[in-house]
């Protein structure tokens, strides 16, 4: 099994509410080689913190990714979905995402060959990629077999995101979400 090692990565990217801590930045928590200092006292640490499982630990479809403090970037667990519309007829579409993690200091990250095949085996489920650079923005990231020219699309136009529940998802995605949790 995988292991976090030195890598800390997601302890600076992703945010924390309970701690209120943004995206991208450190928590103040985080020890260098340590990681959390407070995470193992009971009651201490965060809900968020408790439940989250980077992706490249817990699951085997991340075999060819490298540790994300090496890759500059960390794919989430928690389920999310964006909501598409079609600008010339106005239909709606809930889509699920995969949402991955950039550090800001390394923003093209996200065009790591083996991040992009595995985004493309996840497409045979109409599942895409969400880029997050911080709490508030990001960048929908199409497969080429999900896009009319059969290239990658790396669409930031108009993409604001916002913060949801599973509910909200489950809900959204109509009930249909691959959810998986594992005990540390």
């Amino acid at each position: 099994m995988r292991q976090c090692g030195d890598c800390q990565l997601c302890c600076k990217l992703l945010p924390v509410r309970s701690l209120d801590k943004g995206a991208g930045e450190k928590c103040k928590h985080q020890r260098h080689h340590k990681g959390c200092s407070v995470y193992s006292r009971l009651g201490v640490v965060s809900p968020e913190c408790r439940i989250w499982s980077c992706r490249w630990l817990t699951e085997d479809d991340t075999a060819e990714l490298s540790r994300p403090d090496r890759s500059h970037y960390v794919i989430d667990i928690m389920p999310d979905h964006v909501t598409l519309q079609n600008n010339e007829t106005g239909a709606i579409e809930q889509i699920q995402v995969v949402q991955i993690w950039v550090d800001p200091g390394y923003p093209d990250a996200h065009r790591d060959p083996a991040l992009r095949a595995f985004l493309e085996r996840r497409a045979k489920d109409r599942i895409i990629g969400l880029v997050r650079y911080d709490n508030t923005s990001g960048m929908g990231l199409f497969p080429p077999s999900l896009s009319e020219g059969g290239k990658w699309i790396e669409y930031a136009n108009g993409v604001t995101v916002k913060e949801r529940s599973i509910a909200e998802t489950l809900k959204a995605l109509g009930g249909k979400l691959e959810i998986s949790i594992v005990e540390k």
